[in-house]
């Protein structure tokens, strides 16, 4: 049996890269299943280094599963329309099951517009107005947001119990913040949230409260140790670079928890190794589940 966390004292650290190994491994078994191989088209545009190493790191998860990836590069100057087209013909193309578009795009796209244009069957990012609107309904058979779906997939491997444990969720972002506010208030899940954002008043006191504390709004270190109860589980998705002499590259990678909230937290997730490889996990998990909603 793997273990699930690495000793620190006093927080057990939820290891994020085993979660995503163990879940693939369940993976597998639903690709062997498919009666198509599974096809996840990525479109990059420009020349963000950032984002290609992001794509790379897709396309290497799709090669070890057994997916098939498409990727489409294309310069930082082409425009909406031309932009459009592409979704168009993504979406017209039977053999391919998931459509990705990295995320940022330059600053002269409509990137909410474009989600919208690509077939929801297809929108294995979970952005899509239609999915997220499934997960309102309480109806979460379908394409999920991918780091949302991953955080609920790492409590679950982490046998935390939700129901009725007071959670919250720092950042109100349509992709993050929303979805997992409603993830975690779903029947089955049943635990009651308060959602944090900018105009909260004492987010100290609302943190100080929480039995969980669920960190997504992008300001590196923003939860500090004496906002954390004794016991409290605390899951980071932020990734923010930091700028940093003491490193050779001159920056670091920092979530949105301090480190030493690792002093008082029971459970807590790293930044990088925590949630950023279970949120590739489940793009591999919603292209899988659009091959098979497309060939049912």
């Amino acid at each position: 049996m793997r273990v699930f966390y690495r000793r620190i004292m006093p927080a057990k650290i939820l290891d994020g890269k085993s979660c995503a190994e163990d879940f693939e491994e369940q993976l597998k078994s639903r690709i062997s299943n498919c009666t198509v191989q599974p096809h996840l088209g990525v479109v990059i545009v420009g020349d963000d280094p950032a984002s290609h190493v992001y794509v790379r790191n897709k396309i290497k998860s799709c090669e070890r599963l057994g997916i098939r990836s498409t990727h489409l590069e294309y310069s930082s100057e082409i425009t909406q329309s031309e932009l459009e087209d592409v979704i168009h013909s993504l979406n017209e193309d039977t053999s391919l099951h998931g459509i990705l578009i990295q995320s940022p795009l330059p600053s002269h796209l409509d990137e909410e517009s474009l989600t919208d244009l690509i077939n929801p069957k297809k929108d294995v990012d979970g952005f899509h107005p239609i999915n997220l609107g499934r997960i309102v309904q309480g109806r979460l058979d379908g394409l999920m947001p991918c780091t949302p779906a991953g955080v609920m997939e790492m409590l679950r491997w982490a046998n935390v119990d939700l129901s009725g444990k007071k959670v919250v969720v720092i950042g109100r972002s349509f992709n993050v913040g929303m979805p997992q506010a409603l993830l975690l208030s779903s029947k089955g899940a049943d635990a009651t949230v308060t959602l944090v954002h900018s105009r909260t008043k004492d987010v100290k006191s609302e943190c100080l409260s929480a039995d969980i504390i669920i960190a997504a709004v992008g300001i590196p270190e923003m939860v500090k140790p004496d906002w954390v109860k004794s016991g409290c589980i605390v899951i980071d998705v932020g990734i923010n670079r930091v700028e940093d002499s003491s490193h050779v590259r001159g920056w670091r990678l920092a979530g949105d928890v301090h480190p030493d909230v690792a002093k008082t937290a029971s459970l807590l997730s790293p930044v990088p190794g925590g949630v950023g490889p279970m949120t590739v996990a489940m793009l591999m998990s919603n292209t899988v589940l659009a091959a098979e909603i497309q060939h049912q």
